[in-house]
């Protein structure tokens, strides 16, 4: 999987969200600015119920929150390296630093799967998130994730 056609430059960020809550609210906001027929609080809304059956934290620091739309037509992602890890009731109950968040259209499935497939084993090179939580910016988290 290719990540540059779901996750623009934009859409990658160092931040201090500071709460589940607030990081959650910042990936809304990121993909709301980059795609304006979309909403942030229907993003926070969608990601926000996936949480509720279960957190998305897989461990080691890192979550995939991830959520359906009916009103896209393809993956949209965001990564955000928090500066400050954050409460995320993780499986390792672990605070979490790294997220890479998924909308995916309602009816695309299979593409939902195959790209969290797809990031949950990129994610588990111990180099790309050792290169991540170095990341010094967002062109160089944008930079790290993608190549």
């Amino acid at each position: 999987m290719e990540l540059r056609t779901i996750l623009q430059p934009e859409c990658a960020s160092c931040a201090t969200p500071g709460s589940k809550k607030k990081v959650l609210e910042l990936v809304s906001d990121l993909i709301a600015a980059q795609y304006p027929t979309l909403s942030s609080q229907e993003v926070f809304e969608s990601l926000l119920a996936r949480e509720k059956v279960g957190s998305t934290g897989i461990g080691n620091g890192i979550a995939i929150p991830h959520g359906k739309l009916t009103t896209i037509d393809h993956p949209i992602a965001v990564l955000v390296k928090c500066t400050e890890p954050v409460p995320f009731d993780a499986i390792d109950n672990q605070p979490v630093d790294i997220l890479f968040a998924l909308l995916v259209p309602a009816e695309q499935c299979q593409t939902h799967l195959a790209t969290l497939a797809a990031m949950a084993e990129k994610l588990s090179d111990k180099q790309v998130v050792k290169q991540l939580r170095k990341a010094q910016d967002d062109a160089e988290l944008f930079r790290v994730i993608t190549a």
